[in-house]
């Protein structure tokens, strides 16, 4: 009898005690996986970052576009507005109420910059837009008419590089062809006698009917549903030093969001865009 109870107390105690590792490795198990499942909780959602660039429609706008799927898989949203002038883009962009823009070639920033007091950076050149000579109410730059009038950009920079065009034609000589800021009162030779009618480049395919000749930027041509290509008598050659560059405030050029718009600005996709999509018009720069 005795035997028998002893036997009974060692199988109670022989179960209570596997009963207990069961216990203990359950527990350990819950702590592993609960561990785990912090350790694998996913990481916060990225914050989305806007950049604001002001940028003429054409081409400047439409190549902006190419770039925002590219800047939004990095958490970028890029947000483009549209300008009509070649003043406020800068301004807006000195005031702090744009963070960048896409628009203008260098020349032309340097002259702003000094005129207006105003503090913007190139932050990358990204194409050409070759200049061109339109035709108004004559359609040959051989056949001009004596006192023929011709129609060209009033701003310094512009103004000068429509006369340095008009001279590579042989149709003016200036005096100093280094001098990017001429205007018609630099001309030491003019044997067609031509006459000037300096307005707003925004303006000059307006008025290109009541002129001879329209000098203007391919931008505006392209607006005014002109091939630069096709329709100009004569086009500024593609190695210009007129390059359109993306521009921010100083000090800001080398914010991550900017740098990253600078670099979708050279990608392959943004270059074949340009490439099949303005027919040499506008030209990409590495």
């Amino acid at each position: 009898m005795k035997n028998k109870i002893f036997a009974t107390l060692l199988a109670l105690t022989l179960a209570l005690s596997l009963t207990a590792c069961g216990s203990k490795s359950d527990d350990s198990a819950k702590a592993d996986t609960t561990d785990d499942a912090q350790t694998e909780q996913p990481a916060e959602p990225q914050e989305t970052v806007t950049l604001n660039v002001a940028a003429s429609p054409t081409p400047h706008a439409e190549i902006l576009k190419q770039c925002v799927p590219i800047l939004a898989e990095q958490g970028i949203d890029l947000q483009i507005h549209e300008y009509s002038d070649y003043v406020v883009p800068n301004t807006a962009v000195e005031d702090g109420d744009e963070d960048a823009n896409y628009f203008q070639h260098v020349p032309y920033l340097d002259d702003f910059n000094t005129t207006r007091g105003t503090h913007l950076v190139s932050v990358t050149g990204v194409h050409i837009e070759p200049m061109g000579i339109y035709a108004g109410k004559s359609d040959s730059l051989d056949n001009l008419p004596d006192g023929a009038s011709v129609a060209v950009p009033n701003d310094a920079t512009n103004e000068g590089r429509a006369l340095l065009l008009l001279e590579a034609q042989g149709l003016i000589k200036l005096a100093d062809d280094s001098n990017l800021s001429s205007t018609p009162k630099d001309i030491v030779e003019n044997p067609k006698n031509l006459t000037f009618t300096e307005v707003e480049a925004a303006t000059i395919p307006s008025i290109a009917s009541e002129v001879d000749l329209a000098v203007i930027n391919s931008n505006y041509a392209l607006g005014a549903g002109l091939n630069p290509v096709e329709d100009a008598l004569a086009l500024e050659s593609s190695d210009s030093p007129y390059v359109n560059v993306l521009v921010c405030k100083e000090g800001n050029e080398n914010n991550a969001a900017i740098q990253a718009l600078a670099e979708a600005l050279h990608s392959d996709a943004v270059k074949n865009y340009i490439a099949e999509n303005f027919d040499g018009a506008v030209i990409a720069v590495d």
